[in-house]
């Protein structure tokens, strides 16, 4: 029994999955933790600063993070080497840049930034910008060498030290969301430290870049940070335009609630997809087609079957999800926007059920080197998702409309992803869904016979 339990505690999949599930925890925790200790317009801010902080994030790391995993997955010591140097020098470089128009931008438009809601995120981003850059590299790096356990251990740290200052905060602190925010910077900055310290996040690598393996990741860094970006846009976005709107930043509280759930209901797709891209990046260097076929086909089924069923719990639980995360306050229909928030968080099950083929459909594309396709893929969803975004928020005046649109955009990108990945690979859509069925036959034979 318990070489049976060792077995599946450290197998890889279950090691990514812990790490997002640690994530997923600490985060859904902590922000039904930050729902209730501030008034719905600063949770707004808040909600701003974490929204606005991921989407640049999307455009450091993006330049490249796919590719760093891609490259290093079958690399040599010496080509390793030179890749993690250049990964360091790219995403310092992108980092200084940021900080740089971010100051500036603090300095000339400060007024306009502070009525809009996003004064502190442009006067402590450049900073958190700083602190995270070794803890974001050391993660990457691992996942490439699919070092799931320090993965986990460090979000623990991360995400895990920050959950205790909202708890501690809650409990006894009564911070105010400035001191709140200081509070992250400190805990980030450990984190970096030890992925230092420890030689995890590769610095010791950065005089070996060289102009060559500079220039591999910039050239497959130019499609997959667009697409980065392009896939925040789809998130961030909505929250982007109803801040924009009459609404809001009351409307933005309101709408952040389905969709951190809609988060949550995304761990094992993250999980899974960590995995997923290394061995099809491998199998592709090495042109073993019918690997890369075979792994596409045994995750996307896994994850579309486990998602069904996610979907169905979240749809029918929806109002007692609603009042767990964000309380009380933000159950039933709100008086002044007349928005029932249970309701959005019933459309983006509905939404869940198209996110697994479309993941790994993008997946696909740049484990084979189609970064390209894969970014005008992201660009048709993102331009459909702003113009249904518009309407749904200066026409209807409607944030149920607002998630519809991301029910639409997801479809096409479903459409389109499965298109080139086909012309590419030759994909039945039938046995998407028969390797799915063999994929939980044969696990549940492995626990039966385990545990006989």
């Amino acid at each position: 029994m318990k070489k049976v339990i060792k077995k599946i505690a450290f197998e890889d999949n279950f090691l990514s999955l812990a790490g997002n599930l640690s994530i997923a925890f600490f985060g859904f925790a902590g922000f039904a933790l930050l729902a209730r200790s501030f008034p719905v317009d600063a949770f707004g801010e808040y909600v701003l600063f974490v929204s606005s902080g991921t989407f640049i994030e999307m455009f450091r790391f993006g330049i490249t993070n796919t590719a760093i995993i891609r490259y290093i997955s079958g690399a040599d010591a010496t080509q390793r080497a030179r890749f993690i140097g250049s990964n360091w020098l790219i995403g310092l470089i992108a980092t200084i840049f940021i900080a740089i128009v971010l100051v500036v931008c603090q300095f000339l438009f400060a007024e306009p930034i502070k009525n809009a809601g996003y004064e502190l995120f442009f006067k402590w981003y450049p900073l958190l910008a700083f602190l995270t850059l070794p803890f974001n590299n050391a993660l990457v790096i691992m996942q490439a060498d699919q070092k799931f356990g320090k993965i986990l251990l460090i979000r623990i740290i991360n995400s895990g030290g920050f959950f205790l200052v909202l708890a501690t905060n809650f409990l006894f602190l009564k911070l105010t969301l400035l001191q709140l925010i200081l509070a992250m910077l400190m805990v980030n900055a450990i984190a970096s430290v030890i992925c230092f310290i420890m030689g995890w996040d590769g610095f010791k690598f950065l005089p070996k870049a060289t102009r060559e393996t500079n220039k591999t990741l910039l050239d497959f860094g130019k499609y997959t940070t667009f697409t980065l970006i392009g896939t925040n846009l789809l998130r961030s976005a909505d929250t982007l335009i109803i801040s924009l709107s009459p609404m809001g930043p009351a409307a933005v509280a309101l709408y952040s609630i389905p969709m951190k759930l809609t988060e949550l209901q995304q761990i094992p797709l993250r999980s899974f997809a960590a995995t997923a891209f290394p061995k099809m990046s491998k199998a592709s260097m090495h042109n073993k087609i019918e690997e890369v076929k075979s792994v596409f086909y045994t995750y996307t089924s896994a994850i579309t079957y486990l998602f069904i069923f996610i979907s169905f719990v979240t749809f029918v639980f929806a109002d007692f999800f609603v009042l767990v995360l964000g309380g009380p306050q933000y159950s039933g229909t709100d008086p002044i926007t007349g928005v029932n928030t249970a309701n959005i968080v019933r459309i983006f099950s509905i939404y869940g059920l198209l996110l697994p083929l479309d993941r790994m459909t993008g997946v696909g594309l740049d484990s084979i080197n189609r970064p390209g396709k894969n970014l005008t893929k992201v660009i048709f969803m993102v331009i459909i998702n702003v113009l249904g975004d518009l309407l749904a928020v200066f026409v209807f005046k409607s944030l149920p409309a607002v998630a519809f649109a991301s029910i639409v955009f997801t479809f096409i990108g479903v459409a389109i992803g499965f298109y080139y990945l086909d012309k590419e690979l030759e994909l039945s859509f039938n046995e998407i869904f028969n390797s799915g069925i063999e994929f939980y036959k044969e696990m549940y034979q492995k626990i039966r016979k385990n545990f006989a």
